[in-house]
């Protein structure tokens, strides 16, 4: 009886040895699971959390460690590379199974550092990586391009519809941002992929609370008229911090690219630890930014009160460090969103939301307390509360979302399924609608589509309208790398491809004529090739076919129907090897005069690699995406000149004071060490500096190296961006 009775006491640390503190967590989460302990064992979770936040650089580290070492397509969210590759653009290894072990794995260390990052951007990308992997096993996915896509814009409906326990948001998601081709039996799959992905995560219970989110919340009264006022300005709001946070952390993103690339994993470590010194004074930086939302969407009747937020007395103070978070935050997120960890930026936008709105709700109610009996509050009932500063979280939360992605429909059933209040459904499309229209008069597409535009992917989006007002001929390629039909040898056709790097070659009849006959990838003719020299069974100097050769000009020496790859090894003999079968007889063909607008629509319904310029069946140039997203940056840039001298100025000068801080730091950490910690990074700053302090500790620089890991960069993980 003693014993047992004992499994229910609280143990003095003192006393007893301390358990670890995965026995300590489980033991805090079971018992509040069983409804023991009440208040208590809520604090006990709260305080072995606060335990795992002692631990924040170290997880900042090893997550930024991970993707470097093993997998540097996981660094990110992964929205933009997927909107592309669903588009038709390959990138191998980006939705493969290592970086979906890796983005798993380091995505709950980037948020557990206490980043200004989130996890919904991210979740999408491992559902696609999932996705993308299950599919390899079958063999109807793995050879139908068009099947594969349709699957990932399944799984990153998916992908949402777990991070925000919205099953048809997820739908409308994929549809508005992710796919650029949505046909209706894609969103039935679609459909049917979120509602198990749901289903699952709520047999789960992750919170033990019945909710598939932290930040759920449900209310039970209604809006007054008087309030779209300030629902107006919570639009205005999300609309600037929108264009205000993409056009910085573009900057930032910039800077990242040109400076710290050699850097990622001493920049990641600084930013946590930066991160955990500014927010620690803040309480609504110091907590979870879903436990932030969580508090902030609550109404104050009830209990809910988190250090005095419902409090009259401490009104002001809590609209006046709210609005200090949300500064803070919104500063964090430019810096903080790119860095080589697993990264999103919905929550975390959201959160800043969240806080700008409660703010505004807070105002609004003190009004209402000092002028009860004005007109404009007349809607008001007497004995009840007339304004819910919660609701003003929430639409600042969907406003902040919006105005970062530039989505509207999904972000509103997203929110209506966060909180089930029908009646919230028209606040909801106001404060989106008015957050659209702002956001669009500083630049069109949101974070994920500039993203895009920065990394210099080839996609154009089908968002845009197009009217640029010149024939195709005035963007085609007109010196192209073309193969005759027949004449050349194998070794000429191998020496084509290893001298060029183009995806494909048109097939004519001959280099003078240029009578279009056909069009051949590079991976189709690559593994011709391969497989010839791989059997041995043709020589290098074999003919080489790509349309029926005439009987008339065949030699006694290679008469006889020339070789196929299926005839390769009874026929190893003969001097002829046929590629027909490999080549695209009827490839896409346009007029020269076609305007550039239409070409352009072609490539965004058909997702062809190219389109070829075809003029009375000669072939007179080919077009790529890539070509007509050249030709559209050119006008833009001459209709629109800037200059970016004074930004580049700004920038090194930057990088010169980062420098002189970081040379400093790393100065005092080797002196401090007596010479046996030393930055790799920075070890001809630190040997000037020794040397010319004429330091006894000089004579130890040549021994004893340690270096932060940066050291090895691969130079192809990141695209040439504009």
């Amino acid at each position: 009886m003693t014993s047992r009775s004992s499994s229910f006491s609280v143990r003095s640390p003192r006393t007893q040895l301390r358990p670890s503190f995965s026995s300590r967590l489980s033991f805090a989460i079971s018992g509040a699971e069983r409804g023991q302990h009440g208040a208590a064992a809520e604090q006990e979770i709260n305080e072995e959390i606060e335990e795992i936040k002692r631990y924040e650089i170290l997880f900042a580290l090893t997550s930024a460690t991970l993707v470097k070492s093993f997998a540097p397509y996981a660094a990110g969210s992964g929205i933009s590379e997927i909107k592309c590759i669903i588009a038709g653009f390959v990138m191998k290894g980006f939705l493969g199974f290592w970086t979906l072990l890796i983005k798993s794995t380091a995505l709950p260390l980037a948020i557990a550092s206490g980043l200004s990052v989130g996890k919904e951007g991210p979740s999408v990308h491992y559902a696609v990586c999932t996705g993308n992997v299950i599919s390899r096993l079958f063999e109807k996915y793995k050879r139908n391009a068009a099947k594969t896509r349709e699957i990932l814009s399944a799984c990153a409906a998916a992908g949402v519809a777990v991070a925000f326990g919205s099953p048809i948001g997820g739908v409308l998601f994929s549809l508005e941002e992710m796919s650029s081709y949505f046909p209706l039996k894609t969103m039935w799959r679609s459909y049917f992929c979120a509602l198990v992905a749901t289903a699952v995560l709520a047999a789960m219970n992750p919170f033990r609370t019945g909710q598939l989110v932290m930040f759920q919340v449900k209310y039970d009264r209604s809006w007054h008229f008087f309030e779209i006022i300030f629902f107006l300005i919570i639009g205005i709001f999300g609309g600037l911090y929108g264009a205000f946070v993409i056009k910085w952390n573009l900057r930032a993103q910039a800077f990242r690219k040109k400076y710290l690339s050699r850097y990622a994993i001493a920049e990641v470590t600084v930013l946590a630890a930066a991160t955990a010194i500014i927010c620690y004074p803040n309480m609504f930086l110091r907590i979870d930014m879903t436990e932030s939302m969580e508090i902030l969407f609550l109404e104050c009747e009830g209990g809910h009160d988190y250090n005095g937020l419902c409090d009259k007395d401490k009104r002001w103070l809590m609209a006046t460090s709210l609005t200090i978070a949300t500064a803070i935050r919104i500063f964090l997120v430019i810096i903080s969103y790119g860095c080589k960890v697993p990264a999103g930026i919905f929550v975390p936008s959201m959160a800043i939301g969240a806080s700008f709105g409660r703010t505004i709700g807070i105002l609004v109610q003190a009004l209402h307390e000092s002028f009860p009996d004005s007109k404009f509050f007349a809607s008001c009932q007497p004995d009840v509360p007339c304004i819910t500063p919660g609701t003003y979280a929430f639409l600042g939360a969907g406003a902040a979302l919006s105005g970062i992605m530039h989505i509207t429909v999904s972000v509103v059933v997203i929110m209506f399924e966060l909180t089930g209040a029908l009646t919230y459904i028209l606040p909801t499309m106001i404060v989106v609608g008015v957050t659209k229209a702002v956001g669009e008069r500083f630049g069109k597409g949101g974070i994920a589509d500039r993203m895009i535009w920065f990394s210099g992917f080839p996609f154009l989006h089908n968002k845009e309208d197009h009217a640029i007002g010149v024939p195709v001929s005035r963007v085609m390629t007109s010196e192209m790398t073309v193969i005759p039909s027949s004449g050349l040898e194998l070794k000429d056709v191998e020496q084509i491809l290893n001298e060029n790097r183009f995806q494909g070659f048109p097939i004519v009849q001959d280099r003078t004529s240029k009578i279009l006959v056909g069009y051949i990838g590079r991976t189709e003719l690559r593994y011709a090739i391969d497989r010839a020299r791989r059997e041995r069974h043709v020589p290098a100097h074999a003919r080489c076919f790509f349309s029926p050769p005439p009987t008339s000009s065949m030699t006694p020496a290679s008469a006889g129907p020339p070789v196929t790859f299926d005839a390769i090894a009874s026929a190893s003999g003969l001097l002829s090897v046929d590629f027909i079968r490999f080549i695209d007889p009827t490839p896409l063909a346009v007029h020269p005069r076609l305007p550039l607008e239409t070409v352009m629509e072609i490539f965004k319904k058909m997702g062809p690699r190219a389109i070829l310029i075809e003029y009375h069946g000669r072939l007179t140039g080919l077009v790529t995406v890539k070509d007509c997203l050249k030709y559209q940056f050119k006008v833009e840039a001459s209709e629109n000149p800037r200059g970016d001298t004074a930004l580049e100025e700004g920038q090194e000068r930057l990088w010169e004071v980062m420098k002189r801080v970081a040379g400093w730091a790393a100065l005092k950490v080797y002196q401090a060490s007596g010479g046996r910690l030393k930055i790799g990074a920075l070890e001809q700053r630190i040997e000037a500096a020794v040397r010319s302090a004429d330091s006894p500790l000089t004579d130890r620089l040549a021994r004893d190296r340690i270096v932060d890991g940066t050291e090895d960069e691969d130079p192809g993980v990141e695209l040439h961006d504009r």
